[in-house]
């Protein structure tokens, strides 16, 4: 097996920004030539997260709606107050959700469901340069 790692970057605009990298992921894959392996993809940093969904409009305004829901960026958090910087909603909501995920490798494609896209959730109260990390391994 070999391990070939590739670093994105993309420009968000908080308050749970999401953005489809399937494509970037995909041609990431494509590029290292294995046929069979895994793909972690990881964003870096503490407020944003990694997930896959059905990226459509409308359901990107329910997921914005539910997260507001679990962690309102109204909320008090005891990171805000220690901090001033008021987004303690923001690692609280990637921190339930997380910074990665793996996706397997077959035929040199990443197995995903017809309607499943890799996405980027930026959680922050400002707008971000992310660093996402996808590293393959395969052969």
């Amino acid at each position: 097996m070999d391990i070939i790692t590739k670093d994105l970057h993309l420009k968000t605009k908080g308050f749970s920004d999401i953005h489809n990298i399937t494509p970037k992921v995909d041609a990431t894959v494509k590029e290292t030539g294995f046929n069979d392996g895994f793909c972690h993809i990881h964003v870096v940093g503490s407020t944003a997260s990694i997930s896959t969904m059905e990226f459509e409009p409308a359901l990107v305004k329910d997921i914005k709606e539910k997260l507001e829901d679990f962690a309102s960026q109204n909320m008090k958090s005891h990171h805000s107050e220690t901090w001033g910087d008021d987004n303690g909603f923001s690692h609280i909501r990637a921190t339930f959700m997380g910074p990665g995920i793996t996706v397997p490798i077959r035929d040199g494609k990443c197995i995903l469901g017809t309607w499943q896209q890799i996405v980027v959730l930026d959680h922050d109260n400002q707008s971000r340069k992310r660093h996402v990390i996808v590293q393959v391994v395969g052969k």
